[in-house]
């Protein structure tokens, strides 16, 4: 078959390209989706994150690893990653997060020209459905449902209470441009109607109420094996179904949404890269391209747990497996309670240094403990405080450890390998700490977990970190957009030296935003779906 477009991936990007291109009628696309629908109820339910998390691949989770990292004491450190449409947007917090403005000026900067804050609120804005209605800085009319917390518990009202009481600003509303300050988070989730209190992600969102368009076409299960080319130009895509192998055509461009991990390793795979990278595994060079895989950034997070008597958070064991089954019903029934919040529901960001001109670390305040990315438990209640550094200097990559396309690539964050982020770290985990210990906050603490106490040195506070610190889950920068000589794409999201194929994923942001990054993700792809209709040159941006 041949199609105007070929989407490889129905992620966060993917599923907003897919459903923005085909409103026009005269366009045609297909789109490749290794994983299957992920609608289930697990998906569609905000605690269902929790035991997708557990289950360990199990459930709409690629499960990666990363390989050994020499400053976590040798650790591998876990890779979620959204298996199904929708991709990560399916299997999140839900969190609706931006960064800071200057975050996007940087990129601009950095020669992405176009991309600067106010060139790219328009694009946030038109994503949105905003529960609070739309105004300078919100839609009201786009796809995605951003809603206030359905049911904070109030032990989150006490995090921001503390938060004050450490003389952080209370923010009503992280997405201005300056998210400096303490308050709740707001959510990818539906706010009316039948679906009210369900994730909203992307494929929920954009995909689903589309997929009836008879110039849309959607292929689940269909895993991507390489970039098939005429010369320099893509012109379609090999994939694998089962045990069949196929393709797909297409007859303008091929469009990588596989995200920081996936894009770059089709890429590798199909011959684009380093050749270091791709001739040991006899994969033959189509393009030599030095960026591809290189540039890895990542949010590393450092958890505070606390054991407390509080019970209205989430618990294991008999009595709290009641109480969550409750809340289960009662959500079925209201959108309500405790099932309509992923655990994540407090913020905060601040400054480790007054000198410094927006806040470096990042709070993410849970209504549970959480000890290996949900895959311990522990009986009965707790709380928890994610500290992570939000612009690391550390930089690692991605790369191909098969040439079979349906082996993992290799992930090397290289965690920690630029002093300057520990250094970070150990300043952020102690004014975390004091917030934890804020009088609003102390009160609920039965006992600190994971042996940290009083009176720790930074040798302990670094000891420590590097025993338990890993990803919060925010990969990007393997496909990098820019004009230097390790840009794999344009400020057009075009693959340099190649024509018919671009990047449009977490990938090609040249540095990390200071926030989470699912909504900066599809903002990107909002943005990209302009450039390919041709209304948004990037070139005149700045006008």
């Amino acid at each position: 078959m041949k199609y105007d477009y070929v989407i490889v991936g129905g992620g966060s990007a993917g599923a907003v390209l897919a459903a923005r291109l085909t409103e026009d009628p005269n366009v045609s696309v297909c789109l490749l989706e290794a994983g299957g629908n992920a609608s289930s109820l697990i998906i569609r339910i905000p605690i269902g994150m929790i035991p997708i998390f557990g289950s360990n691949g199990r459930i709409a989770n690629w499960n990666y690893d990363t390989v050994p990292q020499p400053e976590l004491n040798g650790r591998r450190g876990y890779q979620p990653r959204g298996k199904g449409l929708g991709g990560s947007s399916a299997i999140n917090g839900m969190i609706y997060m931006r960064g800071h403005k200057s975050d996007y000026d940087d990129w601009d900067n950095l020669g992405c020209e176009g991309w600067n804050w106010d060139n790219c609120l328009p694009y946030f804005r038109r994503a949105e459905n905003h529960e609070l209605g739309g105004n300078e800085f919100h839609g009201d009319s786009g796809p995605l449902q951003v809603s206030k917390l359905r049911s904070p518990r109030s032990i989150s009202d006490d995090f921001v209470k503390a938060g004050t009481e450490m003389q952080l600003r209370q923010v009503d509303d992280f997405n201005t441009g300056d998210n400096e300050g303490v308050g709740y988070f707001q959510v990818t989730q539906f706010h009316k109607g039948k679906k009210r209190g369900e994730r909203c992600s992307t494929n929920f969102g954009y995909l689903a109420p589309n997929r009836h368009r008879p110039n849309l076409t959607v292929i689940t299960k269909a895993q991507a094996t390489r970039i098939l080319f005429e010369g320099k130009r893509a012109t379609g895509v090999a994939y694998r179904q089962g045990r069949a192998d196929k393709t797909v055509e297409a007859r303008h461009e091929v469009l990588l949404c596989g995200g920081a991990f996936n894009s770059p390793q089709l890429l590798q795979l199909s011959g684009i890269g380093r050749p270091e990278d791709i001739r040991p595994y006899g994969i033959g060079m189509v393009h030599e391209l030095p960026g591809v895989g290189q540039n890895l950034q990542d949010h590393i997070d450092f958890v505070l747990s606390f054991v407390t008597s509080y019970k209205g958070g989430f618990g294991v064991g008999p009595v709290p497996a009641l109480r969550i089954a409750g809340h289960v019903i009662n959500w079925m029934r209201t959108g309500e309670g405790m099932a309509a919040s992923s655990g994540a529901e407090g913020a905060a960001f601040f400054k480790t240094d007054p000198n410094l001109e927006r806040a470096d670390i990042q709070l993410h305040f849970t209504i549970g403990m959480v000890d290996d990315h949900l895959r311990k438990l522990h009986l009965g209640h707790g709380y928890s405080a994610h500290m992570c550094v939000l612009r690391p200097h550390s930089r690692g990559e991605v790369f191909l450890q098969s040439a079979n396309p349906l082996a993992p690539p290799g992930i090397d964050p290289a965690f920690l390998t630029d002093r300057r982020d520990m250094d970070a770290m150990i300043k952020g985990a102690k004014m975390a700490r004091q917030i934890m210990k804020a009088p609003s906050m102390v009160q609920h603490e039965v006992s600190e977990f994971f042996g940290v106490g009083d009176n720790m040195t930074d040798a302990d506070w670094e000891s420590h970190i590097r025993a338990r610190a890993d990803t919060i889950y925010h990969p990007v920068g393997t496909c990098k957009m820019g004009t230097d000589d390790m840009a794999v794409v344009d400020p057009e999201l075009r693959v340099r030296g190649i024509e018919g194929l671009r990047v449009v994923d977490a990938s090609v942001m040249p540095t990390l935003v200071g926030g989470n990054t699912n909504a900066p993700t599809i903002m990107v792809a909002e943005r990209a779906a302009d450039i390919i209709r041709g209304r948004l040159p990037a070139r005149a941006a700045a006008e």
